[in-house]
């Protein structure tokens, strides 16, 4: 029976070649999906005609997808800013509620 940390080899197809990467057998998926980004981006670049030589083509892909993470990253941490400042408020309404309450009680 294998483990959580067992490895599969995996090959996957970039830029016409063949690549044989070893990866947790939980990753095999996520590996494939990967790869297939990549190479759908590598022939957007390619195919746009702009950027010539595969290095060149392999190097602005790989900056056009780390740029795109780092915008989700950044999205996301505002939106944990915005969600954490909304719930702030939300517990002063409640204590506010709550102390009020307490006022007419007594």
């Amino acid at each position: 029976m294998k483990g959580a940390t067992d490895s599969v080899a995996v090959t996957v197809q970039i830029l016409d070649k063949e690549y044989r990467i070893a990866c947790p057998a939980e990753e095999h998926d996520n590996l494939l999906a990967s790869a297939q980004h990549l190479n759908e981006a590598i022939k957007t670049i390619r195919d746009n005609g702009k950027v010539v030589g595969a290095d060149r083509i392999i190097v602005m892909a790989a900056l056009n997808i780390t740029h795109e993470l780092l915008q989700h990253r950044s999205q996301k941490e505002s939106a944990t800013q915005s969600l954490g400042q909304r719930i702030k408020a939300l517990q002063h309404k409640v204590d506010g509620a709550l102390y009020r309450g307490r006022q007419l009680e007594l």
